[in-house]
């Protein structure tokens, strides 16, 4: 039985038929390969050394740039309220982990580039079925890489890449901090908002009430209790405005399934739902006219304004809140009541 060739550029690789011992030829001396070029590290010790420090050097960069990162995080509180606190933290917070980030990443770069074994590998092909040496091969190639990566050889590099590895995460641990409030409980913190009986719905951020007849239908606008647009941003007005605001739309009353939709709530087609998505609260923002659908942009939920804003796809567990609103003797909209569950993620047991 003729023997099977694969041809690859170059590289030819012999298959041989069941039974028939055939001789490899060597891929080293095929004439394809250009020479191997050695590198400065691999000639020069001096460089070597340089270089191994260089890379743990960056370890601990990014080690910095974690601590720095909790520190700035501690810094600028942005429970002050300070629209300055604020920036500064969203700044140097974002630049510590991108700092921490970064530097892992040149390092590791750096690493592979100039220390790690730097041999050329030609394999030939060989029929593909499990074999009692599989383990035993599987082993060796562990040991292969140690060896070749210098894992067992250069102990300032392993300690500093597996600390830099762990304050990578301690950031996002300590920022999870502030997710919810840690002196009231959560469900009864968010279960009031400065909205009520009476409040007019204003436009934000101008504080400009809204009339009825001015909704457009298709519109969808954010907008904020009258109260709240005349608060003083060192007053709580970030904390308040979080949970307080509301995407109003207008669609056409009969698209509005009385199934689904508390139609009390709304006024000829005019609906107000809360725009913090019951995922993990972030702002839903983007409304598609055509289907009536919210879309939160951080985890792609999708809620149903014709269908009271039920969940239709994503991981969100629950309908927006609906804010019940109604028209006063001069045609504002006002809200009839704040809402009458709590805003916010699911997550957080509202009973």
């Amino acid at each position: 039985m003729a023997d099977e060739v694969e041809t690859h550029g170059n590289d030819r690789s012999y298959v041989p038929s069941p039974g028939l011992a055939v001789a490899v030829p060597d891929p080293v001396e095929n004439p394809g390969l250009p020479p191997h070029r050695e590198r400065v590290t691999d000639m020069d010790p001096k460089k070597r050394k340089h270089a191994e420090r260089t890379v743990y050097t960056l370890f601990y960069v990014s080690l910095a740039g974690s601590i720095w990162a909790i520190a700035a995080y501690m810094l600028f509180p942005i429970e002050s309220g300070q629209m300055s606190d604020i920036r500064a933290n969203n700044l140097f917070i974002g630049l510590g982990i991108a700092l921490a980030l970064l530097a892992i990443g040149v390092g590791a770069i750096h690493w592979s580039k100039a220390l790690m074994a730097d041999h050329e590998h030609v394999e030939a092909r060989h029929a593909t079925r499990g074999r009692d040496t599989t383990r035993e091969a599987a082993v060796q190639a562990f040991a292969e890489a140690n060896e070749e990566s210098g894992f067992g050889r250069r102990p300032m590099i392993v300690g500093s890449l597996f600390g830099a590895l762990a304050a990578s995460i301690l950031p996002g641990i300590v920022l999870f901090r502030g997710l919810a409030p840690q002196d009231q409980n959560p469900v009864e913190l968010l279960s009031h908002t400065m909205w009520k009986e009476g409040s007019r719905l204003t436009h934000d951020p101008s504080g400009r009430p809204i009339r009825a007849a001015d909704v457009t239908l298709g519109s969808a606008f954010q907008v904020i209790p009258e109260e709240l647009a005349s608060l003083s941003h060192h007053d709580g007005y970030l904390d308040e405005k979080a949970k307080a605001i509301v995407l109003l739309m207008r669609l056409l009353p009969e698209q509005l399934n009385p199934e689904t939709n508390n139609i009390d709530w709304s006024y000829d087609g005019i609906v107000a739902y809360s725009k913090v998505c019951t995922h993990v609260g972030c702002p839903v923002a983007l409304y598609e006219q055509q289907t009536h659908h919210l879309l939160c942009p951080c985890h792609q939920s999708q809620f149903d304004v014709a269908n009271g804003a039920a969940v239709i796809f994503g991981p969100a567990a629950r309908p927006l809140p609906q804010l019940p609103i109604a028209v006063d003797d001069e045609g504002y909209l006002v809200a009839q009541s704040d809402f009458q569950e709590p805003v916010g993620p699911s997550f957080w047991e509202r009973h």
